[in-house]
């Protein structure tokens, strides 16, 4: 017996699925029916052709392969390079000389694939006026200034007192070349997003959307310019930890270092280079391969190289052994990809190539010998009588090194500048063999640019299209180093700014070869 549930499928009867919808009756052709479907007609054989020819556009678009795309790029930039050495030459192209028009687009295209390979290529450390450099000083109720950096037109300096100042810096055909407070901020023990401890550094981006400081309280807050907000609050320790500005989070933590992390330095790539104080290593990391490469200082000061050098005034430095050996690296900036500077307490700047162990050179007591303190100052007697004075026991007590307690390098150039509290600022190059540092000259006359106090930071900017107006440099001045009171001087705590022009055509000297366009070419 059949029923429902034993019939097999192949027996059972399907219902005829239900339509809601009637067929519409068909109507005769009208006129305008036939007018709609001519159009029609026509319509489509207008889009069968702009189909064809977009296809054919296509079948361009992929018949061009990879060297006739980088042809025509490359045709491309040439164009646009010549226009912009034609608008910098200032004439009509009929006008120029060919010849030099080929030189300078040459030169203009060597340094911009030096750029794009990370490499020094801009040797104009004797193209710049140094002692023609006009000094303007600023300052606010403030203590020792720690931190400075220059971005987008405007300064920003921090203090011990926990103060982060914006100052605004005068146009190029204002008068009065004294930078102006535009925002001012300052952190304390009950201001939860601000620094509870003083801030040791200060970090501004090349547009100036960010800014970045750190502190004591073992924090570095992300700051927004434009509103003097904290936008993020992080933790730091010993080690260096990449953080992404974009969107304020942690990326990661490079290791290595066996004492507090001093100071680090960065370009345009994902590396990035540290110094260690007393472990007495630069680091330099590559932060995306995750790997690192480890440089060991703590050598006497004095380089293989048996040469004589000398002070600015020409006559030779006081003996070199008093430099002693180097306790901590203090110091770094970065030159290119592959090279770097540093300083340190024995007053030493030592030049560094990622391709070798060892310093490739060191110049000793870059900013001379502290004397030691006078006879009175030896004693805790307030009344000395040299009649009862034991000079014997209190000995000689011999010169110290001045240590470097700022230093920044111009980059991809061969301008170095450092600081220390001798009242100047010095400047030196890089030779181009890269292999020797040189003294050039202080900055500014040497009883107009004096500058009174510790150096505890630098800043530089290069000012006109591609560096043609000359340098800006900022300083960070306090009574005491930034790090603590062992030197302590008698001057105001300010920031000074020290504008340096380039000289012309004519004045500008061509050391070793190098033209006057600073481009000396590649290794």
């Amino acid at each position: 017996m059949s029923s429902f549930f034993t019939a097999p499928a192949s027996q059972r009867k399907r219902k005829r699925p239900q339509t809601t919808s009637r067929p519409l009756p068909k109507s005769k052709p009208t006129a305008q029916d036939d007018d709609s479907i001519s159009g029609s007609d026509i319509s489509d054989d207008a889009a069968l052709d702009g189909a064809a020819d977009s296809e054919d556009d296509s079948d361009d678009g992929a018949l061009e392969d990879a060297a006739t795309k980088r042809i025509r790029l490359a045709e491309q930039y040439l164009a646009n390079t010549q226009k912009e050495t034609l608008e910098e030459v200032g004439f009509d192209a009929a006008d120029v000389d060919q010849e030099n028009l080929r030189r300078r687009m040459g030169d203009r295209l060597k340094e911009d694939t030096a750029e794009t390979r990370g490499r020094l290529y801009k040797y104009i450390a004797d193209d710049v006026d140094w002692r023609a450099a006009t000094k303007a000083t600023f300052r606010a109720d403030t203590t020792t200034l720690t931190g400075i950096s220059i971005a987008a037109g405007h300064v920003y300096t921090v203090s011990r007192d926990i103060s982060l100042i914006k100052w605004r810096l005068p146009a190029p055909g204002q008068l009065s070349r004294k930078p102006k407070k535009v925002k001012f901020t300052r952190g304390g023990k009950r201001v939860l997003e601000h620094h509870q401890k003083a801030i040791l550094c200060v970090a501004a981006s090349a547009d100036g959307k960010f800014v970045a400081t750190g502190g004591e309280d073992n924090k570095i807050i992300i700051w927004d310019a434009h509103s003097d907000s904290a936008e993020g609050v992080h933790g730091k320790d010993r080690t260096v930890k990449v953080w992404s500005c974009d969107e304020l989070a942690y990326v990661e933590t490079l290791f290595g270092h066996q004492d507090e992390v001093l100071d680090v330095d960065v370009l345009a790539k994902e590396i990035c280079v540290s110094v260690g104080a007393r472990d007495r290593t630069a680091r330099y990391w590559r932060v995306v391969e995750e790997t690192q490469l480890v440089f060991r200082g703590g050598g006497s000061g004095r380089s293989r190289n048996k040469t004589t050098d000398k002070t600015d005034s020409g006559m030779e430095l006081p003996d070199l052994d008093a430099a002693g050996h180097e306790g901590s690296i203090d110091r770094v900036a970065f030159v290119d990809d592959d090279t770097f500077i540093t300083g340190s307490d024995n007053g030493a700047l030592a030049l560094w190539n990622i391709h070798k162990k060892k310093a490739v050179f060191t110049l000793p007591l870059a900013h001379g010998l502290q004397p030691p303190p006078p006879l009175g100052s030896r004693s805790a007697e307030h009344n000395m009588d040299n009649q009862y004075m034991d000079f014997e026991l209190l000995g000689d007590i011999p010169s110290t090194p001045r240590w470097i307690t700022a230093l920044k390098v111009v980059p991809y150039s061969n301008i170095i500048v450092s600081g220390s509290w001798d009242g100047y600022m010095r400047a030196f190059k890089i030779t181009t063999d890269r292999r020797r540092i040189e003294r050039i000259s202080i900055v500014g006359q040497e009883e107009l640019s004096k500058v009174n106090g510790v150096i505890n930071d630098l800043s530089i900017v290069e000012q006109g299209e591609r560096g043609q107006d000359g340098l800006l440099i900022a300083a960070a001045v306090g009574s005491t180093h930034r790090l603590g009171s062992w030197q302590s001087q008698d001057c105001n705590n300010a920031g000074y700014t020290f504008e340096i022009p380039r000289r012309t055509a004519a004045e500008s000297p061509s050391p070793d070869g190098a033209g006057n366009d600073g481009f000396d070419g590649f290794d």
